[in-house]
This record gives C-alpha cells, structure tokens and sequence, in this order.
C-alpha cells in the first residue's frame, strides 16, 4: 500500500456513503425554508409551459385540504426521508429462468406463466441466451448516425395541483449513444467516488431520499426513442431468436399481427436511455396491452408493480390521498386515471402498502426482461447509465382488458391507438375456421385463450343485435346501408366502431351504438341510418356458434358480470317481456325500413375522410401513434367542431372523389411516414403518421 493512500473495504465504502447521505438530509432538512419549496410526496408533471404561482387550496396525505397563500410556498405534510425501512420490506415479483427449449416462443412461454405471474402485476424473466453484439456497438455502427434528445426530468417531489410548476419532459440535449454514456459515468462517479455498481437496496434509499430533500436539481432521460439495439448479425443469438423485440408484434400468437399498420412504440420497439436516478412515472400500458421490456446494457433498474386486479384501488389512493381535486377534470373513478395517462405522476409506492394496495418490486439487470400484463400499472428509476427497449404486445386474453380500455377512453373522448373491435372480430373469425390458421404453431394456442377471444366476440355480437333489433323495431333509423370499410370513429365518444355504427343526414357525423340518438344534435337534423358490416350475418352465426359451448355462456358471465354494457343496453335499448327479443333472431331490414344498397361514393368519402384513421379530418385529431409522455390532448366538442369545418371539407373531399379517390375495400394502409407540421410544443409530444382507407 503506498503511503498515505487509504484503501476501503467495500462494507466501509457504504457505511461512509451511508453516513454522508444521513448529513447530507440532515442539513438541509434544518435549513429549508417557505422558498426552499418543502416538498410533498407526490412528483408531476402538466407537460404545459410553465406557470405562475396562485394561491390555492392542496391536498395532504390524510386528504384534508390546507390554505396556503402566495408566499406560503408548502403547508403540508413532509416525507420524511429518514425513514426509509418499507424499502427492504417491499415483496419482489417472481423471477423466472426458462431453458433454451422453453425459450424457443416467447409468447407460449408468458402464456404458460400469465395465470401466476399476472397476479404480480409484473414478473422478471433471466434470457438463456445472450447478445454477441453489444448494443452500443450496434447503435454506433450498425446504426450509423444515431442520435437522441433528451428530456429533463426535475429530481424532486412537487405537489399534485393546479399550481404546480414541475414539467416532467422539457427538451434537453442531443447526444450520441457514447457521448451521453460518458456524461452519465461521470455524473455518477462524482457522487459516489466510484464506478462500479452499488448495491440495490442503498441505490433505492438514495433515490427516495434524494426526490424527497436532495440538492440535485435534475436529471436527463432518453424516452420513446425510435429504434432497436438488437443486432441485425446472422451470429448474434439473442438477435435472430423471436425474443428480439423487433419480431414479438408479428408472431403467430399475437394479436397485433392483425394490424396492417406500424405504431411505433406499440408494434415497433423504442428505446429507453437512462442515467443515474432517470425515472419513469406510475402508468399504464395504452390499451391496457402488455408490455416487454428488455436491459440490454449498464446499472440495473427498480421497477414497482401494481397488478391488474388492483387497478382500481390505485386509482383511489391516487385520487384521494396524492392529487388535488384542482387537478382532475373529470369526475367519478376516471378522473385519476384521465391524468394518470399523462405518465408524470411519481410517488412513494409505500403510499400504496399503507393503503391495502398491493405492490412488487424488481431489480432488472442486464439480459433480463420484465413484462408487464394487462392494467398492471408500474414506475421505476435507472441505478446509473441503462440502455433499455420496450415494446407492446397482446395474447387472447387481453380482449376484456382492451374492451374496458375502449370504453373509457371514449368516456374521456381520448383516440384510441387501436382498432380493438375490429382485432376482435378478425381473431374470432380465424378461430371459427380452421382454414385461417397459415401457421401451425397458431393452432396450439392454449384453451384459456381461446375462451377469452370467443367470450368477448360473443358479449360484443350480442350488444350490437340488441341495439340494431331495437333501433329498426322503434324506427330510431329511417334506412339502412352495408359498408365493407375498416374501422372508422364515433364523432360523438371517438369509440372505435367496426361491426356497425348510425350515420347522420349528410354522413359527416358517424355515431357509435352506445349514445340515445334523441340527445344528439347534429346542424343536419336527426334522420338517422343504420350502418353494418355486409359481413355480420356471417359473424352472428360464429357468434351462435361459439355460444354451443357451455364454457362459453359461463365465460361471458364471468367475464362480464360487472361489465357497464349491461347497464348501458337496458338503459338505451329496454326490453320487456312483451317484445318477443330472443338473441340471434333475425331482423329483417327490409320490413323495418328501406334498405339502401349502398353509400354513394362523395359521401362515404366524406364520411371516411371525418370518421376514420386519417389525418385529413381538418377538425378531429384522427392518427395513430403511440402515447407519448406528457401527451395530453384537447378536450372539445366535437359536433360544434364538425359544424364549423362543414362546408369547407365537403368542398375539399368532393374534390378529391372527382379526382378518383373515393373507392372503398376493407383495409385501410398507411401512406408514409410524412408528417404534419405541428406546433413546436406538440411536436415534442408525438410523431404524426398518414393513413387512408383503400
């Protein structure tokens, strides 16, 4: 040892550390003030530009609202970040190590596990296989030019408020993927005077500790970055196996292979570049859909896990114990979860353990994945430099998460990503014939499955019969038309509609099944059609079909006993006994009402062009792209929005159709990749794609 040089053992490096971060919350926790902002336990974000102060009332964690005024900056309970003991007490999610045979399908595998793992909200999976070409490599050079902005993250906790001023995602630097590995090494050494890896456990204390009383000001985080790190080399392992998260959307069992259309960040993985104490915010996954994270390089990662069972009761917590009832601009259980689809809302998890709600932890090393299932809502932080990637996925028995999603995604008037009565549909049909199956792998799909897609068809098939008997049975419509077109959206709600929908007078304003057409207000007047499928009789009789089983008709039940559906059909669509209803009976449109052969060509265009996934629609945000962090979008009224662009798109799309464009088919493709020229603020927020019914 040469002198005057100390060595330290590894336990003295963490009791020095230890004793300088209890210091480091000592002196500051006597030296703040009104000015010093006393923080809170809840860290947001409005994504908005910044504001200034206003008095208002905040809510504390035992829910009582306190008065401050201007100069009172926090009048509220502390976190007290010397008691971090409910860190070592947290239950881990189960760990799983598949051989290279049980490795072989990803999505067979997490359907073995799902009915365990699930309960868990998220579960850690160890790759038997590893990568031959490191990712940084393959970012440099596989990938020539790659480059990625980043987003400053304020590391500190913030109240949950109108007034609060904390932006999650301001625009950092440009880095390459090497350059911003060395900042982050550095950022790290000069904190710990080390670097290698610390422990887990002290990296999560100082973590908390740090959002709760620290002097960093803030952190930088790569996120929805477009691109993959795994290799495109014939000799890589982990590269050409399915578990590449370029290859999961398209496999044999996922659902997502139905889409014609790439979504980036949902089809198509993106990656997630991190440094010491970068976070992601409480969320969940678009769609309730899964997701598939993979580590491919640096320090490990803490995740929190809330299953899907206990969505609800998180949201609860949320509402009552973090936000202010400022802050919600919707009412009822939806009004957390409206402003937890911004992704900018950080708290302790102990809060939700406190409250009954359970909660699982995961250190996520490099070459490990974790998955999140269906409306399991998760957050976590980057122990020091991370490259990770993500993408999403679904399995049969995602339908009744995704049909819950819909709904109250409509209820929020939000854009749906994806068109999940049209995936519904299509699935169902490939089940009933065993002739749609090009892939033989498809055919073992597990019974579980098979139940959940058949049961979702069912209850769905059989709302749309109900509605469309009643609606020709009470002349609610005066016609009836059969389209053959994909997906278009409701101009009321933005539901997504497929199997049938009500056309208004000048067919500007497609309405979805779920609203009492005597409240709609249309500048055309309230003659209303009834738009099907010229496939449903086909699809009603897979639906009678599937009921045959027994599992079935208990599925449904099961499935959907607390549905709201049920409540929304006996209130738009009463039925007595008298009425002589029987599920699959036929109707006769002809009998009910002139049935139109068809729509003509200028107004199915125009009712494409307003309703559909097309970007042409001068008053309806109608794209697809995956939500972005602090995307939020602009409430409106949609009907006043159509009134006031009436005339001027029905000009342009008359145009259009005299050019040729007005011919139909079932599938709707993308155009290519232009994109619009937003504002600079909304660009920032997500990428724009092109589509048009074909």
């Amino acid at each position: 040892m040469e002198e005057g040089r100390i060595c330290f053992s590894r336990e003295a490096k963490l009791e020095f550390l230890k004793h300088k971060r209890l210091q480091r919350i000592k002196s500051g926790s006597g030296a703040i003030t009104d000015d010093a902002n006393v923080m809170n336990l809840m860290t947001r974000s409005s994504g908005d530009a910044l504001r200034g102060s206003a008095s208002c009332g905040v809510r504390s964690l035992d829910g009582d609202v306190c008065v401050r005024d201007v100069t009172s900056k926090r009048t509220i309970e502390k976190f007290d970040a010397t008691d971090l003991d409910w860190t070592d007490k947290m239950p881990e999610c189960p760990v799983y190590y598949p051989s290279k045979e049980q490795f072989d399908d990803p999505l067979a595998y997490l359907q073995k596990i799902a009915p365990d793992a699930s309960k868990y909200g998220i579960c850690k999976i160890v790759s038997p296989l590893s990568a031959s070409v490191p990712a940084g490599l393959v970012l440099m050079k596989e990938k020539a030019g790659f480059r990625f902005t980043t987003r400053v993250q304020p590391l500190r906790l913030a109240e949950w408020n109108t007034d609060d001023k904390a932006t999650f995602f301001m625009s950092g630097r440009n880095y390459t993927f090497r350059d911003f590995e060395k900042m982050a090494n550095k950022v790290f050494t000069r904190r710990y005077y080390s670097s290698g890896c610390l422990p887990a456990s002290y990296l999560e204390k100082e973590f908390w500790s740090e959002i709760a009383s620290g002097k960093t000001e803030s952190v930088e985080y790569a996120c929805d970055v477009d691109g993959s790190a795994f290799s495109s080399s014939p000799t890589d392992e982990l590269g050409n196996s399915k578990w590449n998260l370029k290859k999961v959307a398209r496999l044999s069992r996922s659902i997502l292979r139905l889409l014609e259309t790439t979504i980036p960040g949902v089809t198509e993985p993106m990656l997630y570049i991190g440094m010491l104490f970068s976070m992601f915010a409480w969320h969940v996954e678009d769609h309730y859909l899964y997701s598939i994270n993979y580590h491919h390089c640096g320090a490990a990662k803490t995740w929190y896990g809330v299953p899907g069972h206990a969505a609800l009761d998180f949201e609860k917590v949320v509402k009552q114990k973090v936000y202010n009832h400022g802050i919600m601009s919707t009412e009822g259980e939806d009004g957390a979860f409206d402003v937890l689809l911004g992704k900018t809302t950080l708290f302790p998890p102990n809060i939700l353990s406190q409250h009954g709600v359970p909660v699982y932890k995961a250190v996520q090393k490099p070459g490990e994945y974790v998955v999140t299932f269906p409306r399991a809502y998760h957050a976590g932080f980057s122990h020091g430099f991370s490259c990770g990637e993500a993408v999403n996925f679904a399995i049969g028995d995602w339908f009744p998460f995704g049909s819950l999603a819909t709904r109250r995604y409509a209820l929020l008037n939000w854009t749906p990503l994806i068109p999940h009565e049209e995936l519904l549909c299509k699935e169902a049909l490939l089940i009933s014939s065993a002739s749609g199956y090009l892939d033989s792998d498809y055919c073992s799909v597990d019974i579980a499955s098979k139940l959940s897609i058949k049961a979702s068809f069912v209850n769905l098939i059989r709302f749309q019969h109900r509605a469309r008997w009643w609606l020709m049975r009470s002349r609610g419509c005066t016609g009836a038309s059969q389209h053959s077109h994909g997906t278009i959206l409701c101009s009321v709600c933005k539901h997504d509609c497929y199997v049938a929908y009500v056309n208004c007078n000048c067919y500007l304003h497609p309405v979805c099944l779920r609203h009492e057409l005597k409240s709609l207000n249309f500048p055309c007047g309230t003659n209303f059609t009834l738009s099907v499928r010229d496939e449903l009789f086909d699809m009603e009789t897979v639906s009678k079909m599937f009921e045959e089983d027994k599992r079935i008709t208990n599925e449904v039940k099961h499935q959907f006993r607390n549905e709201s559906d049920t409540i929304l059909l006996s209130k738009l669509y009463p039925l007595t006994e008298n009425d002589g209803y029987d599920p699959y009976c036929k109707i006769d449109l002809d009998s009910c009402c002139n049935l139109k052969p068809s729509i003509p060509a200028a107004e199915t265009c125009s009712l494409l062009n307003h309703g559909g996934y097309n970007i042409d629609s001068d008053s309806e945000e109608t794209f697809r792209v995956k939500r972005r962090s602090s995307f939020r979008p602009q409430h409106r009224n949609p009907t006043n929005s159509v009134a006031s662009t009436l005339e001027h798109q029905g000009f342009r799309r008359l145009q259009k159709v005299e050019h040729g464009s007005a011919s139909i088919s079932s599938k709707y493709k993308k155009m290519g990749n232009e994109e619009k020229k937003p504002s600079p603020k909304r660009l920032k927020s997500k990428r724009q794609f092109k589509y048009r019914f074909l």
